[in-house]
Parts: structure tokens; sequence; C-alpha cells
């Protein structure tokens, strides 16, 4: 099911994208999960494409950290970041 705005956006869509030589069981895991969501292959591979394009890559990440450390001169020791991801586990 689709909002308004999901509709909007398709309509606003004019680009389309053609990936060949996709192994056969890669398409079929895809299809299978497209129909447990009630969707077709397309509607589910462009909803994939789509939540990864809005997610940063690794690159982007490492350069908005970079970025945000030149602008606030902060830096966090290891031992603290260690402590920090270990403070929950206890």
């Amino acid at each position: 099911m689709h909002s308004a705005v999901d509709a909007a956006n398709m309509m606003l869509m004019a680009v389309s994208v053609t990936i060949r030589n996709v192994p056969e069981g890669t398409r079929d895991v895809l299809a299978a999960r497209a129909a447990r969501a009630g969707q077709s292959l397309q509607e589910y591979v462009r909803g994939q494409l789509t939540a990864l394009a809005e997610r940063p890559d690794p690159d982007e990440l490492w350069d908005r950290v970079a970025e945000r450390t030149r602008a606030t001169g902060t830096r966090l020791p290891a031992d603290a970041i260690l402590e920090a991801r270990d403070a929950d586990r206890r």
C-alpha cells in the first residue's frame, strides 16, 4: 500500500535502471522477499535501492566524522570509545 506522497514521488521518477547478469539465485531470493512483502519484484527492488541511497556509505560517514572533528576539535581516545561500547554489556 502506497501513501499519496509515495504515489506522487513515483510519478516524478522518469529514470529507468537496467541491471544485467543478475544471478538466478539472487533474483529468486529477491522475488521471494517481494512476494512476502506483497510487492512486485520491481516495487521491492526500487524500495531497496531507495533505502540504500538514503543511507550514507562508509566513505560518507568518515567524511562526516572528519568534518565534525575539524569543526569541534573534539577527539575521543580509543579506550573511551571501547568503554562506552562495553558499558551496556555489563
